[in-house]
């Protein structure tokens, strides 16, 4: 009753509360002040955990702007900062009251310094860069502080234009080296042509850069990178999706995606990939991973490379977009630090690759079963019709029907989904019992539980999880673990997502709005709890059984996002414990011993050493000839790692009957699968989780034997 109680308050304020405001104009003042007005009181009053507006809010707000606004410190003087400190304290005090005074003048300089780099970049690209010269730049701009004059902030564009350029001037130069002994080898060109070829390409990628991103730039695109700064500053997951990203969060959640099925995410001055979108493009090709970041995009075979460094990820994706069947070209810096350009053909991204899947599998005479689910799925329309839970059944029915005699259940990179078919999935795995506790603010907590008795796989089960695992996945996988169910083996920790967000409508908390489309919030209202009380938010899960794998140093968790909400505790429910005769405690530890001595583990661990130490080397030389020693130096180094794609188990996957039988009629289908089995083949992550099977059914078999003697 409460929750209806705040909504309907809520909607009456903004009703009664923006009357005032009747100008059309899309990009008045007065549109944007309503704006501020309906986010704050949606935030104040419907946040899970509203923050008070205060100092250090304030100052939150401040920085998170400044920084998103000006990443490389490349357009405000320490002048301008000077003259924003003092608001620094009172963004707050504007909230209140609906003042957008210090958005109206940090955007009025913002575009003034943009203009003037125009200037900059020009004359500094007109000049030869000398790559002799011994300097370096380093590129962790936080550390940088804002510079005193016009002369210095030329300087440090200088440096990030040679940075820029000396990658270009390298590819150039390989590129000649590579066709010198084909049979069309084109004239030499010499170094100094090179070099003017490559700032020629720097010029008019920052051209591009200003006339399709900076001038297309309108009031209200400056506004909404604000808001933002504002409606972060509460959790990682609130965010405000102006009219075109609302657009397109509802062309995502409806399952229609075109493109190379990827997600992407701007950090400081690139575009990073988050998440490979399965049955996508991208994924399909296999050479496309997380943490790769995108540095140029070109459309056509013969059409030259677009840098999208510096771009606005709206326009980056723009470029990456395109119809189905046409193709994409991207200029990638791979996670280990190797630059390569790949092809992609654009498609609509396959919803039956986000299904569950099965496979089974022999080992030591046993059959296994293994079910990848890639997302929670469910068609809110009509559950009945197609979900994760029916599915999962329908394939442990199946398998059960092969002789399965152990399950391993994998949920590495999946990211979530519905809440309410995790409840139906573990229910499939215990005769009845709370499942997982979810709060709301000011409202007693709801625990969602398993009432079917039934039970449809009672035998030993092992989950895969992931840095990637969240959500959705975190809950099944806690309450699992809680249980004593099953055996978690994965990351050190999963993501630790503990939050549920819902979208609000704008439009609808305003009444006689004469304003336009007003966009939507996403805000975070509930949070979920283990049956044992702790939260899954920041923490995760912990596996049972902890493997290396190649994000193991790398910062991608909740608790490496900006302003996550704090890990908490609340009243255990009462449930009991999975009575069986598995020794999970034996079990553990035999992995442990063997992963003591695995050698494909110890490479992947040391790989994933290297790739944090690579992505903290912060520091790049401009003389070429260090620059390119170090590549080099890179380069080897990567070749010591190749071992570990190039590893194979000795397992053999197969296809289930029904599977088959599809086979006939679709050999797309076929080819997937077989190269989804291959991947298994050569998974050690698999490979040891099948071990643990056996171990369980092993100590399955002991303790019976034991308990049948006394």
């Amino acid at each position: 009753m409460k929750k209806k109680y705040n909504v309907l308050m809520l909607v009456l304020l903004l009703a009664f509360g923006s009357c005032s405001f009747t100008t059309k104009v899309d990009n008045d003042p007065n549109k944007d002040k309503l704006l501020i007005q309906i986010i704050t009181l949606a935030l104040e009053q419907l946040h899970f955990q509203p923050k008070d507006f205060n100092d250090d809010f304030s100052k939150d707000v401040y920085k998170t702007y400044l920084e998103r606004i000006d990443p490389l410190k490349r357009y405000f003087l320490k002048s301008d900062i000077e003259e924003f400190k003092k608001y620094e304290t009172e963004l707050d005090d504007q909230l209140k009251a609906y003042d957008i005074s210090f958005f109206n003048l940090t955007n009025e300089r913002l575009i003034k310094r943009m203009e003037e780099a125009k200037v900059f970049y020009k004359t500094i690209l007109n000049k030869p860069f000398d790559f002799k010269k011994n300097e370096t730049i380093n590129t962790d701009y936080e550390k940088h502080d804002y510079v005193k004059n016009k002369s210095k902030l030329k300087e440090r564009w200088r440096q990030q234009l040679k940075f820029r350029t000396i990658a270009t001037y390298d590819i150039l130069i390989s590129d000649q080296e590579d066709e010198k002994d084909s049979e069309e080898a084109k004239e030499k060109k010499s170094l100094v042509e090179l070099e003017a070829e490559a700032r020629k390409e720097t010029l008019k990628n920052l051209n591009i850069y200003y006339t399709d991103f900076i001038e297309d730039m309108e009031r209200k695109d400056w506004f909404s990178m604000y808001v933002n700064a504002i409606v972060e500053g509460f959790d990682p997951h609130t965010s405000y999706l102006a009219p075109t990203a609302k657009d397109r969060f509802d062309q995502q959640i409806s399952g229609q995606l075109e493109g190379i099925g990827a997600r992407l995410q701007k950090r400081m001055d690139y575009t990073k990939i988050t998440e490979l979108i399965s049955g996508g493009p991208a994924w399909r090709g296999q050479e496309l991973e997380v943490g790769d970041v995108i540095l140029k995009v070109r459309q056509e075979k013969e059409e030259e490379s677009v840098s999208i460094v510096g771009m606005r990820i709206d326009d980056a994706i723009k470029l990456i977009k395109g119809p189905k069947g046409t193709k994409v070209y991207l200029t990638l810096k791979k996670v280990d630090g190797s630059i390569e350009e790949i092809s992609i053909t654009r498609d609509i991204v396959e919803l039956e690759e986000t299904y569950a899947k099965s496979s089974t599998v022999k080992k030591n005479g046993k059959t296994y079963g293994v079910i990848n689910l890639p997302k929670f799925y469910i068609d809110f329309k009509d559950y009945d019709n197609r979900n994760a839970a029916s599915d999962i059944k329908k394939e442990i029915e199946r398998l059960k029907a092969e002789g399965m005699e152990g399950l391993v259940l994998d949920l590495r990179d999946n990211g979530g989904g519905s809440l309410k078919t995790v409840v139906d999935i573990a229910g499939l795995f215990i005769k009845e019992g709370p499942i997982v506790q979810v709060r709301s603010t000011g409202e007693p907590k709801d625990v969602l539980t398993d009432d079917d008795k039934s039970i449809t796989w009672d035998g030993p089960m092992v989950i895969m999880v992931n840095e990637l695992s969240a959500s959705a996945s975190e809950i099944l996988a806690a309450a699992m673990q809680d249980y004593r169910r099953a055996i978690i083996i994965g990351s050190k920790q999963t993501y630790g997502k503990g939050t549920v967000q819902n979208i609000l409508d704008l439009n609808r908390m305003v009444r006689n709005s004469s304003h336009g489309d007003l966009g939507a919030i996403k805000i975070t209202r509930q949070k979920f709890y283990r049956i044992n009380g702790g939260s899954t938010q920041l923490e995760g899960v912990k596996s049972d059984i902890v493997v290396p794998d190649r994000y193991s140093f790398v910062d991608i968790g909740e608790r490496d996002q900006d302003n996550p909400l704090a890990w908490d505790k609340i009243r255990a429910v009462e449930y009991d414990s999975w009575n069986n005769y598995y020794d999970y405690d034996a079990t553990i530890n035999n992995s442990k011993a063997r992963m003591k001595n695995n050698e494909q583990l110890m490479l992947i661990e040391k790989n994933a050493k290297w790739i944090k130490e690579q992505m903290d080397d912060n520091t790049f030389s401009l003389n070429y000839e260090q620059y390119r020693a170090e590549l080099e130096a890179d380069e080897n180094k990567a070749k010591e790692f190749d071992a570990i794609s190039d590893y194979k188990t000795n397992l053999t996957f197969s296809s289930l009957p029904y599977e088959e039988n599809l086979f006939l009629k679709d050999s797309v289908l076929k080819q997937k699968r077989e190269r989804w089995h291959k991947s298994l083949s050569q998974d050690v992550y698999v490979e040891e989780a099948l071990n643990v099977l056996d171990d369980l059914k092993m100590s399955y078999e002991i303790k019976k034997v034991a308990t049948v003697k006394n």
